[in-house]
């Protein structure tokens, strides 16, 4: 590395690729051979980069001295799992020697020799369990791309191309996928390989085109297990069924038995009547199709789906990859665990793209008035409950009309916000960021939308409901209650604010009661009317006593 290479770097300062250490703070050898470890391991287990020795957290060089490369690139070597190999040398720079320790990206997970993981966040190297790690690394190895040696063509089931096949052209009329024959159709989707044995199935290929005994014999953890509970007795199921079939057969089993206990409410709205089923096809289906292609399949569990009257349980086996989790999970990019499962079922039509299940479940969940989906996570396994109840018609019904008349759907951000605020009277601007998982910038985009359609208004610091909006979904009474409820509160805390003080004014109001300066001179202004507050002074002078 040149010099002129090494001091951008330095100037730089630390980041995700690059790590600075001390060499005369550190005591002896053996101590700083354990901290490049670290540094190494986090480095190597992201995005790879340059770990200098000699530099200080501040960028000061300090320099490196009475050093052995050859030792310090074994040292690494011998304590590190797998072994790594790194480039070491050193480079003069203000008179002093720095050494730079080259780390390449990993293709496999790497630990130290004592069982410690660390990937790079940010700046800092940080603890990581080998659990989230490997399924970051599985990401680059989509296991459902495998190729099974032990198949060939006779494991495939033509019945199951053929239904592909006929469903496809009625889900995509303009795919010319479907009139293919059978083989180029599979070598397409690449649910078969041509191998120097023979045609062989990926592991995608056995769990969409697999005869029901082959999968039973090759891949019998892939398996769809039913249960069906009564109101009478949630604790015993009394209906089952086991599947080991492929993918579309399951799902197509599923839906009908599902179907034959579903019942239906209909919602009058203007002309036309919204049907609302307790569970929607679209959404169990979605869900279904989610857990095959998120599980793991070198797991030995089985997909199971629970069927009571209130709520449909499904759990899978296999925890979020990555850093994904319940406060995420709607926001966060797409990573299937099974890359080939996704594709084929995007090409097939029985997902419009890939990641965008989550939303789908989500808004249809919260535009039919039921509860929102609920995502219990293990660190070997993931549970979705899905609620039946539709627990009030007249904001279905105010969804409805509104997206008719707006001729588009609400965005589900939009939704999310519309929903908390008909169950509770205000949200913050932090409160829907962290409730539609957005930044602050992007909610409140979303805000803006609202209130541009005059759906919302800004009350003090906080959102609301229009009494034009309140009138369509509650009343015009609740929302003149909402509006005294907020100054209420604001005059409470006024009052007790000058039980301690003599005086207060507008920029104190505002930082009490967290609200904008037009709204504090209303409080003062109705304080004054209801002969509360008496005003001294004008202008930026003004403040306000207890009369």
């Amino acid at each position: 590395m040149r010099m002129e290479e090494l001091q951008d770097l330095i100037n730089g300062g630390e980041n995700l690729k690059v790590e600075f250490k001390s060499w005369i703070e550190t005591p002896n050898f053996k101590s700083l051979i354990k901290l490049c470890v670290k540094e190494v391991v986090a480095l190597a287990n992201s995005d790879g980069g340059y770990l200098l020795l000699g530099v200080e957290d501040d960028g000061t060089i300090t320099g490196c001295e009475k050093y052995d490369l050859q030792n310090i690139i074994e040292s690494i070597y011998d304590r590190t799992v797998p072994k790594l190999f790194t480039r070491v040398e050193s480079q003069k720079i203000e008179d002093k020697d720095v050494i730079i320790i080259y780390v390449d990206k990993s293709k496999r997970l790497c630990g130290t020799s004592s069982g410690e993981y660390y990937k790079r966040l940010g700046k800092n190297s940080k603890p990581y369990t080998p659990e989230k790690m490997k399924a970051v690394f599985d990401e680059d190895t989509d296991y459902s791309s495998q190729i099974i040696d032990s198949t060939s063509e006779d494991d495939i089931n033509l019945l199951e191309v053929y239904k592909l096949k006929e469903k496809l052209k009625t889900r995509d009329r303009e795919s010319t996928l479907a009139e293919l024959d059978d083989m180029s159709f599979l070598k397409n989707l690449s649910l078969i390989k041509e191998t120097d044995e023979g045609i062989k199935l990926t592991v995608a290929g056995l769990l969409f085109v697999g005869k029901e005994l082959s999968i039973q014999k090759l891949m019998p953890q892939a398996e769809c297990i039913y249960l069906h509970y009564s109101d009478n007795n949630t604790e015993e199921y009394d209906s089952r069924l086991d599947l080991k079939l492929p993918i579309i057969s399951v799902l197509d089993r599923l839906t009908e038995k599902i179907q034959n206990f579903n019942h239906l409410i209909n919602i009058q709205v203007g002309l036309f009547r919204l049907e609302i089923y307790d569970f929607s096809e679209k959404v169990f289906q979605e869900a279904l199709l989610n857990a095959y292609t998120h599980r793991r399949y070198d797991s030995p569990g089985s997909i199971y789906v629970k069927h009571y009257s209130d709520k449909l349980v499904i759990e899978s086996p296999g925890g979020f990859l990555a850093d994904i989790n319940e406060n995420n999970i709607i926001t966060h990019p797409s990573l299937p665990r099974n890359k080939l499962i996704a594709e084929t079922l995007q090409r097939l039509r029985y997902v419009q793209r890939s990641g965008q299940g989550i939303d789908i479940i989500f808004k249809e969940m919260l535009s039919m008035g039921k509860p929102y989906p609920e995502y219990t996570v293990y660190n070997d396994a993931i549970r979705l409950t899905l609620y039946s109840a539709t627990e009030d018609t007249e904001f279905v019904k105010f969804i409805a009309e509104t997206q008719d008349k707006r001729l588009q759907q609400f965005s589900l951000s939009e939704l999310m916000i519309m929903r908390y605020l008909y169950e509770n009277k205000e949200i913050s601007l932090s409160q829907a960021a962290k409730l539609t998982q957005l930044s602050i910038n992007d909610v409140r985009h979303s805000l803006r939308t609202l209130e541009n359609e005059t759906l919302i208004e800004v009350s003090g610091k906080v959102y609301m409901l229009t009494a034009q909006t309140y009138d369509r979904v509650k009343s015009d009474v609740k929302y003149v209650q909402d509006k005294a409820i907020t100054y209420l509160k604001a005059k409470s805390l006024i009052l007790d604010y000058l039980e301690t003080h003599e005086s207060i004014n507008n920029e104190k109001i505002r930082m009490l009661c967290r609200c904008s300066k037009k709204q504090a001179s209303t409080y003062t202004k109705k304080m004054r009317d209801e002969n509360i507050l008496e005003m001294i002074g004008k202008s930026i002078n003004t403040k306000y006593v207890k009369k």
